[in-house]
């Protein structure tokens, strides 16, 4: 339950901290006292939307802060659900800076505004005249017949084999488009394959193939070359390794003169040796130079399909055509496969459905059970608020798929009067009448559900006398489950109150400020005596008041 309210630099409220009680409580004030603004202040709380017209100072942040006590609500899970830190007395904290910016927190821990919203919807609920038109609402209407035939744990059960029905339906759908996309590429995809296959590419090195190929292609060159190079080496009279003997036999002759003279010479023999192997080691290569018009070919042949492929993917290595090989027979394979991925998915939506369409007969039966006594329960309240000769129809017909919440669909029709045909709730019932059925309805839920607070925004609207006495009374009823506040201008509903609470303006030179405060019991008379017979209170209206009080 809301256990207290601070507001801090909100529209008319410069600074409010105000504590509350559990049972009825009751806010009254004049029209325009601000009322809308504390609900506002809550709404922000809920996770509603904000901008810089909240700011009463335009200069300094807003902050409105609540502190909800929870122990008695097994919210646990929720709060684990959200992944936020549970505590038994759980601060909500919401800041609006100058600039614009929001800002939400929970027990001191920033949440988005989404999150804050779900926890909320726990918490507090505020009952205003557009919240009744959600009676028209067939997901609502569902939710009212679901608590009354506590349908929680066969609903949750329902919804998390929807998640999964749902994601196996997208699943199989993505398969089946895929399985059309590559049927479209299914031929070339193969043909692509096959040239690869057929390239033998495994173990090629394109390096070492080229190099044979220049080998090949330049054999005469070769010969020509190498020839050249040994009669050059090698010539008795003008061949280097001749002449290269020659100075060795010269130098040999000052070697013993000093040793540089002797390392020159030295070295001259290093050369005659190396350039004699060089020498031999090209007439070898000589012999070995031989032409292969036919091997030629082959490389040639060779080259010129790997080149051709490398061309058409758009690569340049081997390994890079490997890669797209390994892609193509993933794709043949999955083309080939796919039929058997669909099978089986498909089966495994058979068995879910055949579980969602057992919790869906369980929900449809669990309802039917319960809507005499929904019903029932409804018309006695609506009998003592007023409308004594309603009736109600809840219409189920079966949907060809899977809902949110099972495969009923529901149709609310309402008869106000005896003899009167039934029609569409939100066509045949009024204003007024809405409300009371909202109300009725409200008071139902009290005894099924968890809910620890309830605002009611003015749903007293448009009645008076008993009728008002009897929403009163219904609403302090309603109290002995959850905490209620109900703002009202009614003094039958403001006598029910275990506490009451006066929301009025004050004003000066600069500036209007709006305040919200407990009123004692002396207050509280003058206040309900107010409602009775205006600001000139009369002494009648006092002893009607106190009598009000004492009921």
């Amino acid at each position: 339950m809301l256990i207290s309210l601070t507001i801090r630099n909100f529209a008319l409220i410069d600074s409010l901290e105000i504590d509350f009680s559990k049972g009825f409580s009751i806010i009254t004030g004049e029209t325009g006292a601000g009322k809308s603004i504390v609900l506002g202040a809550l709404g922000l709380l809920q996770g509603k939307r904000a901008d810089l017209s909240s700011l009463k100072d335009k200069e300094v942040k807003c902050v409105i802060e609540g502190h909800f006590s929870v122990a008695k609500y097994g919210l646990n899970e929720v709060f684990k659900d959200l992944e936020i830190e549970y505590e038994d007395i759980t601060i909500i904290r919401r800041e609006i800076l100058p600039s614009g910016k929001s800002r939400a927190f929970v027990n001191d821990s920033p949440v988005n505004l989404s999150d804050l919203q779900k926890l909320t919807e726990h918490l507090i609920d505020i009952h205003s005249q557009h919240q009744t038109m959600e009676l028209s609402d067939e997901n609502y209407q569902m939710q009212i017949v679901d608590a009354v035939a506590n349908n929680e744990n066969v609903l949750s059960k329902y919804k998390e084999n929807l998640i999964v029905y749902k994601k196996a339906q997208s699943q199989l759908k993505e398969l089946i488009q895929k399985q059309a996309d590559l049927l479209k590429e299914q031929d070339y995809n193969a043909f692509l394959l096959e040239e690869l296959v057929q390239a033998n590419l495994d173990g090629l090195d394109q390096l070492e193939l080229e190099q044979e190929y220049e080998k090949l292609n330049n054999v005469e060159f070769v010969r020509e070359s190498f020839g050249q190079s040994i009669g050059l080496l090698s010539d008795d009279e003008v061949g280097a390794v001749h002449r290269l003997k020659e100075v060795k036999q010269i130098l040999q002759k000052t070697s013993g003169i000093s040793k540089d003279y002797e390392e020159l010479y030295n070295r001259i023999i290093s050369v005659e040796i190396e350039l004699k192997d060089l020498s031999d080691e090209i007439e070898n290569q000589l012999e070995s130079v031989s032409a292969d018009p036919e091997q030629l070919n082959l490389i040639n042949e060779r080259l010129q399909l790997l080149y051709n492929l490398q061309r058409k993917h758009q690569v340049t290595t081997v390994e890079e055509l490997l890669v797209i090989r390994r892609d193509l027979e993933e794709r043949v394979d999955l083309a080939s496969g796919i039929d058997d991925k669909i099978s089986t998915l498909e089966k495994e939506i058979v068995k879910i459905e055949e579980i969602l369409n057992k919790y869906a007969g369980e929900l449809s039966v669990s309802r039917e059970k319960a809507v005499p006594t929904l019903v029932k329960q409804i018309l006695e309240i609506l009998s003592l608020v007023g409308i004594p000769n309603a009736n109600f129809k809840f219409d189920f017909t079966t949907a060809k798929s899977f809902l949110a919440n099972g495969k009923d669909e529901l149709q609310l029709l309402f008869s106000a009067n005896k003899g009167m045909d039934f029609g569409v709730l939100k066509k045949v019932a009024s204003g007024g009448e809405l409300s009371r059925i909202m109300l009725a309805i409200k008071a139902i839920l009290a005894r099924y559900s968890n809910l620890p607070t309830i605002i009611f925004d003015e749903i007293d609207t448009g009645v008076s006398g008993e009728v008002a006495d009897k929403m009163g009374v219904i609403m302090k009823d309603m109290s002995e489950h959850m905490q209620v506040f109900a703002i009202t201008h009614l003094p039958q509903i403001a006598g029910k109150g275990n506490q009451h609470y006066k929301v009025f303006k004050t004003s000066d030179d600069e500036t209007t400020t709006s305040q919200l405060v407990l009123l004692n019991y002396e207050d509280r008379v003058r206040e309900i005596a107010q409602m009775l017979s205006g600001k000139d209170i009369s002494d009648s209206a006092l002893v009607h008041a106190k009598e009000l009080l004492s009921k």
